[in-house]
């Protein structure tokens, strides 16, 4: 088995709109109905079609896109109810109202951040320090 991908390599349409960063449901029924080569998604990609355009900016958007829009985890959109795709709409209305789950949330997710960068700092300066050798 070779790790080089090939045009030919094919995707089910659920990958395929994964990496598009769109709710599989919204997409047309051709696209859900067939399979997508890599070919056929470097083309969406570089350039995306009218439906593709309006999903990415109106949505219905995917749970992880959601969550980003929101500056929250997947965990925290669970936590706060929020189970389904939402639209751009729904996601500013979010915003706005500001609901005691999402501040939470995004108090949780600001500490995350925080000691991610803190342990990758810790890591660079142990790996500048030289080791003394064993004896």
């Amino acid at each position: 088995m070779t790790s080089h991908q090939t045009t030919s390599q094919t995707m089910k349409p659920a990958t395929a709109a994964k990496k598009l960063g769109v709710y599989l449901e919204a997409t047309p029924a051709e696209f859900q109905e067939g399979v997508v080569s890599r070919t056929e998604l470097n083309a969406l990609q570089a350039d995306p079609p009218e439906w593709l355009r309006e999903l990415r900016r109106d949505g219905p958007h995917p749970r992880p896109v959601v969550a980003a829009k929101l500056g929250v985890s997947i965990s925290g959109l669970a936590r706060g109810g929020i189970t389904e795709a939402l639209t751009t709409e729904q996601i500013e209305a979010l915003k706005k109202d500001a609901p005691e789950w999402l501040l939470k949330e995004r108090a949780t997710q600001a500490e995350v951040r925080k000691e991610a960068e803190r342990v990758k700092q810790k890591k660079a300066e142990s790996a500048e320090q030289p080791r003394a050798p064993r004896s």
